[in-house]
């Protein structure tokens, strides 16, 4: 299989890229800004204005892929606030770009989206449950949803939730908490393992339920869509909804570190977003375990393989049952 993958070199992107062609021996190509990669590659890869239609269908042409898989964004909550054109460019612009490129060549288009389209309320939010923004990032994205849907000839989006796991273009990267659950883990791995205390912020006005993903385990998923020729959208997660606080003792018990310092407290407000956060974003993905034939894979398990990639700085040897094929009758 041929993939083009933007933002091959972010997280979420790397895990895709990582899964593909080391997992699968897929061809990839990934179209970079400011980030390069680390030479030799296992991926081609070359420089790409996603604000420029026509060196994106000049490279996609040159490429001709399979499918594209729109990883890419413009990653500051802030400055999407402080400049909305650049913003609405950077997302709705740069589907609708991508998706005339995939047409042009007869490729599928995968959206990766967010739980964050909807509004704290909804859950467990369907594939089926409309989207409600609540600030602007879940705006765009849900609008990005629309264009890649309404516009690729082949389009699917995969929404993915509280994503942790490894960043394999910049693995040694420090990581924070934040208002939402992206690198949760890894925050409280590298305090906790340095016999640090760790304050879960607990807020209704951060997103404190949600259904944790590992990347890695998101990027399998996104494999089989394309696969299968899958149309429509996918909620591409764990197998199980959890609070920040549940999410913190549980990973203290699976990476085996102290959960006596954990501690509870308000978020830190000098790094609160002054926007409103979705509270509660639980998807549920029954449907989309129907459609990939991939049972969701439970909490625990997905910690445990992202222990494995801290550890052995490589995928997880663990094939648990999130993937396993999803057939009548099984256990």
């Amino acid at each position: 299989m041929r993939v083009y993958v933007t933002g091959g070199t972010g997280f979420v992107g790397s895990n895709v890229v990582k899964v593909m062609t080391e997992r699968h021996s897929d061809e990839v190509f990934c179209p970079v800004h400011a980030w390069r990669p680390a030479e030799p590659a296992a991926f081609g890869w070359a420089p790409v204005d996603l604000g420029d239609e026509e060196a994106i269908r000049r490279s996609v042409r040159a490429f001709r892929p399979d499918a594209i898989v729109h990883c890419a964004i413009l990653n500051d909550f802030l400055g999407l606030y402080a400049d909305r054109r650049r913003a609405w460019d950077a997302y709705v612009g740069a589907t609708g770009r991508l998706a005339a490129a995939a047409n042009e060549v007869g490729a599928k288009l995968v959206l990766v989206s967010t739980d964050w389209v909807f509004d704290g309320t909804q859950a467990p939010a369907s594939e089926e449950t409309p989207p409600n923004p609540i600030n602007l990032y879940g705006f765009l994205k849900a609008a990005s949803e629309l264009v890649a849907l309404e516009r690729a000839d082949d389009a699917a989006v995969a929404r993915v939730s509280g994503v942790n796991g490894t960043h394999w273009a910049r693995p040694d990267l420090p990581r924070s908490q934040d208002a939402g659950f992206g690198y949760f883990v890894a925050s409280i791995v590298d305090a906790l393992s340095r016999s640090r205390t760790f304050t879960v912020w607990e807020s209704h006005a951060i997103n404190t339920r949600a259904t944790p993903s590992l990347a890695s385990d998101s990027a399998e998923r996104i494999r089989r869509i394309i696969e299968r020729g899958l149309r429509g959208i996918f909620h591409c997660c764990g197998g199980e909804s959890s609070t920040r606080t549940g999410l913190a003792h549980l990973t203290a018990d699976v990476f085996d570190l102290d959960p006596g310092l954990l501690r509870t407290g308000p978020p830190d407000p000098s790094l609160t977003l002054p926007a409103p956060i979705p509270y509660d974003t639980s998807l549920s993905s029954d449907a989309t375990a129907a459609a990939l034939g991939l049972e969701p894979t439970p909490l625990r398990e997905l910690l445990a393989q992202f222990r494995d990639e801290r550890e052995t700085l490589d995928l997880s040897p663990r094939l648990g049952a999130g993937h396993k094929v999803a057939t009548k009758g099984s256990p």
